[in-house]
């Protein structure tokens, strides 16, 4: 079992925490009880009903069986305008399992529409931060799996309501400490109310420590009185309707997620590719693996390729992908050599759930692959291929975006409070928000051209199966992978030449790919023809788009030329650097665009909306842009500090 699940006892049907010595919810009624401790007494049908904004945001602590959050989902849609988001996020320590949760849902009929939904994306919960979708973007649920006392500190968002829960203040004291009640105000504003079930007198004066005011009212059933009250300091910003009209530039997987996020959010969106189809470049290749590459230690680029898997997978499941375009197939990385034994023996010690990750022997990895291998490894049981041009047009098939093909934009002009975007002499469309998606040609607008890119060639091989070869049945990967058959044809790739800026096919680096899998596999190897030499081998090449630290650049572009004219002290606020305003990019993706640009897209999407944030603040100051030429300044500690604008 995943050792931060909740461990349960099951009491007359209800589920009671070992852990915590507690229950999860009232025995006489639960459902009545979420109600009145917590949509009610933060007015919330009162409030929603008059809604004055295209947002709002809950933000729990204790996400528990979920019945909060299904509660306020159900009532959303009944006061609520269909255009209107709301953004739930929620922290839990030990999440139940799948099982469990079904089980204490089930208790609920009235909640089946939502519960329904809630179940198809409650999987894969790793420690971390996990972004749900529903009802095409009305909803957003985001789960921060950890301790509340490690999460909420690395929260941005703006919250317009807080459900204080989570096990009793005797049961549960690490929790209910005054750091839990001043991150609680960091991130509120003046008119953000909370409420919770209990009336203790060290929660009550730890919220006005700070800065809320707090109000005894009567409590739930046998509970006699409960607290409720409002944030009292001005902080944190309140969201206000903006022109939801953004311009995308960039029609490969960046492009198209990122202008699917805004959509999916209301926003009237541009997409300009430069190619008359989308996908035509690095996003063009025939298939695409989707795994993470995980270290044993906590650091960006490994935090950062599972949270980006994640999201894919959920998004993939959401889009609903199938043969021919993608299969949810399952992949093995093989400790192929000491250090990646040592590497994937570091993986497992993390105990991540066995339906993300789990280490398997030679014997048991054949058996999944269908083909022997001589090591085991790890075993990603969701992982998948996919069609990336098949993904990038799902993506881009959205009413609320406009795709402009065969059109050059070659230059961006301040148009007062937004943008123009021009090809050589005409300007083809203007929007107060422009993101720039275009892998390496990011590099050829003057605002962007500071950012260091680098072109990475890489080609990938294409080997007719053969009827030994179809019994492979999962991707397998050492330094390169090969893939299952997608229309007669198994995919070898693919190689890594920085520098390299040719686009022709090259023999040589078929042999490469080719070496490649007789390492990984010599019986493989040996299901196709021992001539091939002899064979046309088909093939693809593309230029990725690299940044010297192996992360992207996803977040809010600085204006250079002012920066260096002027430079700021290190003490100076993030808030006073030059910007330009509106304009944004999601690229430097290399040769995982797959998992990460769908994750940058969200968290442009939410950074220009003003929602919550899908990944810590840690993480968006390692994706910062600008934190090269911050960093070049000797202002390393300003990076991160303007990624929401």
């Amino acid at each position: 079992m995943n050792n931060s699940q909740a461990t349960l006892d099951w009491q007359d049907g209800q589920p009671f925490s070992v852990t915590y010595g507690d229950v999860y919810f009232s025995r006489d009624s639960g459902l009545e009880e979420t109600r009145h401790v917590f949509l009610v007494q933060n007015h919330l049908q009162q409030r929603w009903q008059k809604l004055q904004t295209d947002q709002f945001t809950i933000a729990e602590t204790g996400f528990g069986t979920g019945l909060n959050f299904l509660c306020a989902w159900q009532l959303w849609n009944e006061c609520t305008p269909p255009a209107a988001r709301l953004n739930f996020v929620s922290t839990e320590k030990y999440p139940l399992s799948l099982a469990d949760l079904k089980q204490a849902l089930s208790l609920w009929p009235q909640l089946a529409e939502q519960r329904g939904q809630l179940l198809a994306q409650y999987c894969w919960l790793a420690p971390g931060w996990h972004r749900l979708v529903f009802e095409q973007g009305r909803v957003i649920l985001t789960l921060l799996i950890g301790d509340a006392r490690d999460t909420l500190p690395q929260l941005r968002a703006s919250v317009d309501a807080w459900f204080l829960d989570g096990f009793a203040p005797a049961k549960n004291p690490e929790m209910w400490q005054q750091a839990l009640f001043d991150q609680m105000a960091r991130l509120s504003h003046a008119n953000t109310s909370f409420a919770t079930f209990t009336s203790a007198g060290e929660v009550r004066r730890g919220l006005q420590v700070a800065g809320f005011n707090v109000k005894k009212v009567a409590g739930f059933g046998r509970k006699r009185e409960m607290l409720r009250g409002q944030f009292t300091r001005q902080a944190g910003h309140v969201q206000s309707k903006q022109r939801e009209v953004a311009v995308v530039i960039g029609g490969g997987i960046a492009g198209t997620a990122t202008a699917h996020a805004l959509a999916q959010r209301g926003w009237q969106v541009t997409l300009i590719e430069r190619h008359p189809e989308l996908a035509q470049e690095a996003s063009g290749n025939p298939v695409g693996i989707l795994y993470p590459r995980l270290a044993g230690q906590d650091i960006a680029l490994s935090r950062l390729a599972l949270a980006g898997y994640l999201h894919t997978l959920r998004l993939l499941q959401r889009l609903g992908l199938s043969a021919p375009d993608s299969d949810s197939c399952g992949l093995l990385q093989l400790a192929f050599d000491a250090r990646e034994s040592i590497r994937c023996q570091a993986v497992a010690a993390r105990g991540l759930p066995p339906e993300v990750v789990r280490l398997v022997e030679a014997a048991e990895a054949s058996t999944i692959a269908g083909i022997k291998l001589t090591c085991g490894g790890l075993y990603f049981p969701a992982a998948s291929w996919v069609n990336p041009p098949a993904l990038c047009q799902a993506l881009a098939s959205h009413d609320n975006i406009k795709l402009l093909t065969s059109t050059n934009a070659l230059k961006l002009q301040r148009n007062g409070d937004g943008w123009q975007v021009w090809d050589v002499e005409t300007a083809l469309v203007g929007a107060p928000v422009v993101i720039i998606a275009g892998a390496n040609d990011t590099a050829s607008f003057p605002q962007s051209a500071h950012l260091p890119l680098e072109s990475v060639r890489g080609q990938i091989t294409l080997v007719p199966m053969t009827e030994a070869s179809q019994r492979l049945r999962a991707i397998v990967c050492t330094d390169g992978y090969v893939s299952p058959q997608r229309n007669g044809l198994h995919c070898l790739g693919a190689t890594f030449s920085p520098g390299d800026l040719s686009k022709e096919i090259s023999r040589h680096d078929h042999a490469k790919n080719l070496a490649m899998l007789r390492g990984l596999s010599p019986e493989l190897y040996g299901c196709f023809d021992d001539h091939f030499d002899n064979r046309a081998l088909q093939g693809r090449v593309a230029m990725r788009c690299a940044t010297p630290d192996y992360l992207p650049m996803a977040g809010l572009v600085l204006d250079a030329e002012a920066l260096k004219a002027t430079p700021p002290r290190h003490t100076s606020d993030p808030s006073t650097l030059p910007r330009l305003d509106g304009l944004y990019v999601n690229t430097g993706h290399g040769s995982k665009g797959l998992i990460n640009a769908p994750l940058c897209a969200e968290i442009l999407a939410s950074a220009i909306c003003g929602g919550p944030a899908p990944v810590d603040s840690k993480l968006l100051a390692a994706l910062d842009p600008n934190r090269f030429i911050l960093r070049g300044m000797g202002l390393k500690r300003l990076i991160g500090g303007v990624t929401i604008g």
